[in-house]
């Protein structure tokens, strides 16, 4: 834990396009955090992050930043391959980790950092933001109450254009592919809203090379006999979609945009007792995971996107890419 009073001093692994909205921005917001150092492998792109953003120190190496004493908590956006390495590092070096998704390239990845947390007193978070927004809490209490009746359906989404194909997301050797950048997103909806873990039934890829993924469907089933299907694509002709369908017997629920509420966004219901759309805050998902995050380290929260949550979501994730016929990601 940090000294109470003093705010928690984060450093960010590599100057990230996500880092601004992930954690520099919601952390400029929060007395209780400042991001106190960047480290890059370029060192004049670092540099030029830390101008741009106000940020004290810049290291020219991540081990460096992690080694760094005054630095408290590791954001670690870097690339899908380099997620589990890192994590260790940072581990290994006594500091609390938040870490982006996918947490790992593949399960055993995955339960092998879980291990680790597990006799760790540091603070493990996969950057699954949206969990941490009202509008999923909202979402599972509509379910939880019974209003929906039995689960019968739990479809999710996360489709968004990305034609950049030299894009890292599209590198095999990074642990890309459209599963892992967007499809961990429909898997995680998948289980948060289904209430379990699912099994495969079957999985369809549409592919950008031997091994990369830049759209892929796969069919559910869930212990308690409700069936789903996870829809993601980079690049497909799906552009855009990004919501979670959950059907009951007795009623249906929609979730429009969950992982961006604070854009367009709408949870509306259709049950016995009519129709109706809630309003969602419109406070960003990152500011919401942030809070989340300071309150584990300083109070002992419990987190919902822990490194054994992470291990659930990357088995499905697995056994999609098993089912489609491809192999599974590895560590870069």
């Amino acid at each position: 834990m940090t000294q109470s009073g003093q705010p928690l001093r984060i450093g960010i692994l590599g100057a990230a396009r996500i880092a601004p909205a992930a954690v520099v921005r919601p952390a400029g917001a929060n007395a209780d955090t400042v991001v106190a150092a960047v480290a890059a492998r370029e060192p004049e792109r670092g540099r030029a992050f830390a101008r741009e953003h106000g940020i004290a120190q810049v290291f020219d190496s991540y081990a460096a930043l992690i080694a760094a004493p005054d630095i408290d908590a590791v954001y670690n956006p870097l690339p899908n391959g380099l997620h589990g390495r890192w994590t260790k590092e940072a581990l290994a070096a006594g500091k609390h980790v938040l870490c982006e998704k996918p947490f790992t390239a593949n399960a055993a990845e995955a339960e092998e950092i879980a291990a680790l947390a597990a006799t760790s007193d540091r603070v493990v978070m996969e950057a699954f933001h949206y969990r941490y927004h009202p509008m999923t809490r909202r979402a599972e209490e509509i379910i939880a109450s019974g209003e929906l009746g039995e689960l019968v359906r739990v479809d999710t989404a996360m489709c968004f254009p990305l034609p950049r194909f030299s894009d890292i997301r599209y590198d095999y050797a990074l642990a890309g592919g459209a599963l892992m950048d967007a499809g961990c997103y429909a898997v995680h909806m998948a289980r948060v809203f289904g209430g379990e873990n699912p099994e495969v039934v079957a999985a369809t890829a549409k592919l950008r090379g031997p091994h990369i993924d830049r759209a892929m469907s796969a069919e559910l089933r869930f212990p308690s006999g409700h069936t789903g299907r996870v829809r993601c694509s980079m690049w497909s002709s799906d552009l855009l979609r990004i919501g979670a369908r959950v059907v009951g017997e007795r009623g249906e629920l929609r979730l429009l945009n969950p992982v961006a509420p604070q854009l367009p966004r709408r949870l509306s219901v259709r049950s016995q007792g009519g129709r109706r759309t809630e309003k969602i805050s419109r406070r960003s998902t990152y500011a919401y995971q942030l809070d989340a995050f300071v309150a584990a380290v300083r109070h002992g929260e419990p987190v919902l996107t822990s490194a054994q949550d992470a291990v659930a979501t990357m088995t499905v994730i697995d056994a999609i890419y098993a089912a489609a016929g491809l192999p599974l990601r590895q560590p870069a």
